[in-house]
């Protein structure tokens, strides 16, 4: 009987702790005019380190191939995220930028918000993951 009820207290709380719910975010990038390189999908969970190089939460690149390209982020917690890409198109593995620190190479952020004067916030390019999601980006501007 001890063993028995062990084992469902074990069953129950282990599904609390350790089965917390995953979730996939699909990202899909649309308006792409130039078709060469690679697209940088970055995912941020971080505020304090939003659109930071190196500092993304998980990172996909894909050779672009058509004017879309999509990518899943598999097994995500529920929470908020934010997703910065970049269109790298001479493939060298950063986004290239001028002088002044402006980007000379396509990008993007979640929600599709614009930056005016520097790069914009986390809260203002997150989404609230607590199910499976699909976002499109654009990136002709």
């Amino acid at each position: 009987m001890n063993k028995m009820l062990l084992f469902s207290l074990f069953i129950f709380f282990g599904q609390s702790v350790f089965g917390q719910a995953t979730f996939d975010l699909t990202v899909k990038a649309t308006g792409i005019a130039v078709k060469k390189g690679t697209i940088e999908f970055g995912l941020f969970r971080d505020p304090d380190y939003f659109a930071q190089v190196g500092k993304t939460y998980r990172m996909l690149r894909v050779k672009v191939d058509a004017s879309e390209e999509t990518v899943t982020f598999h097994n995500l917690p529920k929470g908020k995220y934010a997703v910065c890409i970049y269109l790298d198109e001479n493939n060298n593995n950063q986004c290239d930028k001028n002088f002044f620190g402006i980007p000379t190479e396509k990008f993007a952020f979640s929600n599709n918000v614009r930056p005016l004067l520097s790069i914009p916030s986390f809260e203002s390019c997150s989404i609230y993951l607590n199910e499976n999601k699909t976002i499109s980006i654009r990136t002709d501007y």
